[in-house]
């Protein structure tokens, strides 16, 4: 399953403070072939955003986690997504998220199971990570799931570290994890055909 069919279609909503999360995002958005939309400063998508939403297959969350939590601008939009909630929207989408911050646990887990309640109260179906931990003694900060995630993806950049210093191995997590959500919509996708 490492190829998106090319039926989903794959979004990735995002807040991104500091460009860590967004740089993230490209590489689920890259792994998926997926529709990048970026939440602004404020908290607002544009109204064509939320209907790219409406059309997706599967919608990917991603925040940075702040003070053990998405940041505000991302609650912000899941807020808002309370009146498409209401509507049943979203009800039966596969849904994934992913999250940056810049210590090495962070509370970053919080923040991922934040996306996953929040894919369950609009009845969504949550995509799980396949890849297995790098937690050896040979393990190095470029592997694959150096952070030891099984719900979805976690990267840790340190503070003054810039968007082109995050760890490769945490990208390429993220890419991975981009094309199982999006071959899951895929054949979700087909067998609702």
């Amino acid at each position: 399953m490492t190829q998106p069919p090319s039926t989903a279609r794959t979004v990735v909503v995002y807040h991104s403070g500091t460009g860590h999360t967004e740089r993230m995002a490209t590489a689920i958005a890259d792994g998926a072939d997926a529709v990048l939309l970026a939440i602004d400063a404020e908290g607002n998508l544009a109204e064509q955003a939320w209907e790219t939403l409406s059309d997706a297959d599967a919608i990917l969350f991603g925040s940075p986690t702040y003070m053990g939590g998405p940041s505000w601008q991302f609650k912000k939009f899941a807020d808002t997504s309370s009146k498409i909630w209401f509507e049943g929207g979203w009800q039966n989408k596969i849904f994934g998220g992913f999250t940056n911050s810049a210590s090495l646990n962070g509370d970053k887990l919080n923040t991922l199971e934040y996306f996953f309640l929040l894919a369950g109260q609009h009845g969504g179906l949550w995509v799980s990570m396949d890849i297995k931990p790098a937690n050896m003694k040979t393990s190095r900060r470029d592997d694959l799931n150096r952070m030891g995630a099984y719900i979805a993806p976690m990267a840790q950049t340190p503070a003054d570290a810039s968007p082109e210093e995050m760890s490769p191995g945490d990208l390429e997590t993220a890419r991975r994890y981009g094309a199982r959500v999006a071959a899951f919509a895929g054949q979700f996708r087909s067998g609702r055909s």
